[in-house]
């Protein structure tokens, strides 16, 4: 029996048998009409794992006649990038070489830099992959020289072609002749996270742990509760769930914030959900109503100690009441105008009069009426600086009307 990965038994051999990514590889597709045109550019392809990153580079490599060198930055060193360099010269293919580079993320600034030499005199062509934002992971001067493509998650749609052809190879290979019910099928695509690679590899337990049909009840005992999503802490689907829970509640829509905790919730991360709730209940809701931080903290407090699955109940509550509450960026917008200014170099002497021990000129404020007197707080060269501007909200508007009659008098 083969003992290849199923995934690599069915790694496509052309555009046309690749899932999802038809904004690249259809054909109309970018990737498909550069490789038409003869002319294949340095590029870096980004996106989450199972997408077909490895699979498309293979292909271009294929169709161009050039010669592949595959490394990974995970194990691979400068002398292994100087290795494949050094056989450019005497490349048996006229065409030259392709260097897929994945997982380049783990190599450092002059690891980068030292590509651009070869890349520049047209040495290599590079074809770059990573899963992690590039225009976080890689260095502008490497960026700058390559085309960047986004591959995405693939659609379960996308998918379930995908175990169906799985599913006629390993019964040639097995000589048996395996049923798979649709709903089977269906279920496993779904749970794969957008990701092809685990999609099959799901397959392949259901499909040697099955009788003569794979079915649901068999498909869903490869399916541990967290990992519904593909949940990784470090991942950018983790830093995109954070953002969806945020911009959901930022945008007062309850149902989007209730999705995106359960997201998290269903990797069984409390903590960063309990820490990004309470940043939002500050941030996004703020001076419109105060006490949405002080009632965010106990529900994340309760949460924590509670622990899963109850602590869904009082994080939902969370979720719900901050995204229905007022919302309000004003004293988030005045400490970043203030930090802006500092970082400026501004406002380095604090005035006397407010220097302690106490200067001759300082004003008490409880000693006037309405405990406030009219005198400069911020330094010489900020004196007129703004930072705070009253929110729209019937919180902060009230107080604008209180401090306006009270220093109205006093002007």
């Amino acid at each position: 029996m083969n003992t290849k990965p199923l995934a690599e038994l069915l790694r496509p051999s052309s555009f046309s048998q690749v899932a999802g990514q038809s904004h690249l590889v259809s054909p109309r597709g970018v990737i498909t009409r550069m490789l038409g045109s003869g002319r294949i550019s340095n590029m870096i392809f980004f996106g989450p794992p199972g997408t077909g990153k490895t699979t498309v580079a293979n292909i271009i490599a294929k169709n161009s006649g050039m010669e592949l060198f595959r490394l990974n930055a995970t194990t691979a060193s400068l002398s292994d990038v100087k290795e494949v360099i050094a056989k450019a010269d005497s490349v048996f293919s006229t065409k030259g070489i392709l260097l897929y580079l994945d997982e380049i993320q783990y190599f450092n600034r002059k690891q980068q830099q030292s590509l651009l030499e070869f890349i520049e005199d047209g040495r290599v062509t590079l074809i770059a992959s990573t899963t992690e934002n590039p225009y976080f992971a890689i260095y502008d001067a490497l960026i700058s020289r390559c085309s960047v493509f986004e591959f995405k998650h693939v659609s379960a749609l996308e998918i379930v072609p995908v175990l169906k052809r799985a599913l006629d190879a390993l019964n040639t290979e097995t000589g048996l002749n395996k049923k798979a019910d649709d709903t089977a099928l269906e279920f496993l695509a779904a749970c794969s996270g957008g990701d092809v690679r685990h999609a099959l590899t799901l397959f392949d337990g259901a499909y040697f742990a099955s009788d003569t049909e794979i079915t649901e009840d068999i498909a869903r005992e490869f399916i541990p509760s967290v990992s519904a999503g593909m949940f990784d802490r470090d991942s950018d689907v983790h830093h995109n769930l954070l953002s969806g829970l945020q911009k959901s509640i930022r945008g007062s829509d309850p149902d989007g914030a209730v999705f995106y905790l359960a997201r998290l919730l269903e990797g069984g991360d409390i903590l960063s959900a309990c820490r990004r709730l309470q940043v939002i209940a500050s941030e996004d809701i703020g001076l419109a109503y105060p006490q949405a931080a002080q009632i965010t903290y106990a529900l994340c407090q309760s949460a924590r100690e509670l622990g899963l699955p109850e602590a869904r109940i009082p994080l939902a509550n969370c979720a719900i009441m901050l995204a229905t509450a007022p919302k309000s960026n004003s004293a988030y917008m005045a400490i970043a105008k203030a930090s802006e200014d500092i970082k400026n170099g501004k406002g380095q002497e604090t005035p006397l009069h407010l220097q302690a021990p106490l200067f001759k000129g300082y004003k008490y404020p409880h000693d006037y009426p309405n405990s406030y007197v009219d005198q400069q707080y911020l330094p010489n060269d900020l004196k007129n600086a703004k930072y705070y501007e009253y929110g729209n909200n019937k919180t902060e508007q009230a107080a604008k009307s209180y401090w306006e009659s009270i220093k109205g008098k006093k002007a």
